[in-house]
Order: C-alpha cells, then structure tokens, then sequence
C-alpha cells in the first residue's frame, strides 16, 4: 500500500487502525532512498497517543532507529500498553516492515498538574519572515545538494522560514567550509493543525529529525568533499510546555561531540514569545561513505 505524496502533515498523522493496538501507515513512494526518520517517530508518537486517555500528553519519547525504511511499502506500528498509571501512562511501540522490527519507541504520558518553573532564556533571534523560502534558495550556498533531494525537501509537510544575514541556512550538506557546529531556524508545519495537542506534538516530532544530526558534520566540511555518510541511531524527547507547531518554532541546535564514527547533537525549541516548549538529543552515525 502505497500512497501519493502530500504536504499536508494532518495526512501524514492519520493510520489505518488494524486492530485495538496496531496501526497502519504510510510514506511517500518519491522518498529518495528510505523512510525519514521523523516520518516514523511521528506515526509511531500518533499510534502510541490513540491508545492513551485525552487528558495525558506526552512529556518525553526515546526512540532507537533500527534499520531503514521503505518508502515504497505500508509501516506496522505494534503498541504495546505497558503501564497505565494514576500519573503516568507508557506505551512502546515497534514499526515493522517486511516482518522486520525498522523502528522502536517508548513514550511516557501525564496527567499535567502546576508545579514549579524555569527554563532557559531563548538567544535573541530575528522574528521570521512569514512567508517560505523555497529550498533550492535556501541551500544554493551551502555546498549544493542533489535536485531529488530539493523536490523532496519541497513536499515536506514542514515549512522553513525566510533567513536573513543573522541565521546561517540549515546545513544538509557534507561540502562547505568548516564552521563551530551550531545552527538554528524557524519552522512550522504547513496549513492549519487540528486542536488536539497530540498532532502538534507528532509535528515536532517529525520535524525534530530533520537537518539535527548535520549539525554534527559543521567542523568536519571541506568544500570538495570527502564524502559524509549520516544516519540517525537514537533519538529522545521531552515535551515541557503546551505549543502550537503550525506557528513558527525556533530550533537552536549544537553538536558537543563526535567520536567513534558517532555524532551527538542536541537541540531546544521555542514558540516565538520565548517559551522552551521542547528539548531534543540525538545521535547519528557519521563515517566517510564507501
């Protein structure tokens, strides 16, 4: 079961329910080589949520991802309702594709009551143009990238802002000068998101994985190559504060560390007004490519 490409992330979030605890998604069949790995963390969040009472949202994900996806066939997603708590509620879920586990997830709901509060001053940072860049502008001076990629990046349910001289463009490529790995962007998703704050988390989610583990290659660029080969292998989250994903977001992420042929990044998110409304931390495999 395939379908056609969309950009509409709504679409994206909605699964075929097979049976109480599995569900059936998709992905695009123009993907370039595999499933996007926040595609299915997404499906996998909104799987997970169905099976979880409205009044918990989900505070935090740990997610591994195990093999790549095929972009050409349907996703399993095996919910397993582990603890359903007074407080909390955790459920694990597995994608499978071809009788093969490609992707496993634990994540924890709760009942969210007041308590106390901090969180980290966002850096100042430009307010974003409202209206899209499309990618071939963003990336033309940023090392180049493949035209399959540009037309995938341009179906993405997730928009990227306007840049100016104050934001570096997001890096998706490994050629380029070498620069500190840091970078930030506002993103948000495209159209108009239902209310439920379940499909805004999933939206994160989804958008959290893209351009993150690049970071990671920012002080290895040259700008003929060689060759850098990026895979995600884990990925967590914590949800801190109520936001909307379809207004604009801003992602500050950082790398502290690469080591044997894996890089770690992380990342913050903030709604416009200030508010860290989410926190990322990744690892990806990073080795020159064969």
């Amino acid at each position: 079961m395939t379908r056609a490409e969309t950009d509409s992330l709504a679409e994206v979030l909605t699964l075929d329910r097979i049976e109480t605890n599995i569900f059936r998604g998709w992905s695009w069949h123009t993907a370039p080589t595999r499933v996007f790995g926040g595609h299915v963390a997404a499906q996998a969040l909104i799987a997970a949520g169905r099976t979880v009472a409205a009044d918990r949202p989900v505070h935090s994900l740990h997610a591994y991802f195990l093999l790549p996806g095929d972009p050409t066939a349907p996703i399993i997603y095996e919910v397993d309702p582990i603890r359903d708590g007074r407080s909390f509620t955790t459920r694990r879920v597995v994608a499978i594709q071809h009788g093969k586990a490609i992707f496993n997830m634990s994540a924890s709901f709760h009942h969210t009551v007041d308590g106390f509060e901090h969180q980290s001053a966002m850096p100042p940072t430009p307010l974003p143009d409202d209206t899209a860049t499309p990618p071939e502008e963003i990336f033309a001076d940023n090392g180049g990238v493949e035209p399959f990629f540009l037309r995938y990046l341009d179906v993405l349910p997730i928009a990227t802002s306007a840049q100016d001289g104050s934001i570096e463009p997001p890096v998706i490529s490994y050629l380029g000068d070498p620069r500190a790995p840091h970078q930030r962007r506002w993103f948000r998703a495209r159209g108009v998101l239902p209310d439920d704050p379940l499909y805004h988390a999933c939206a994160v989610a989804y958008a959290s994985d893209l351009h993150l583990i690049t970071t990671t290659v920012l002080p290895h660029r040259t700008p003929a190559g060689p060759r850098i080969s990026l895979a995600s292998l884990d990925h967590a989250m914590w949800f801190h504060r109520p936001f909307r994903a379809d207004e604009w977001l801003l992602y500050i992420q950082d790398s502290p560390s690469a080591s044997g042929e894996r890089g770690f990044a992380r990342g913050e998110i903030y709604t416009t007004d200030g508010r860290l409304v989410v926190s990322v931390a990744q690892e990806g495999l990073m080795r020159l490519a064969r």
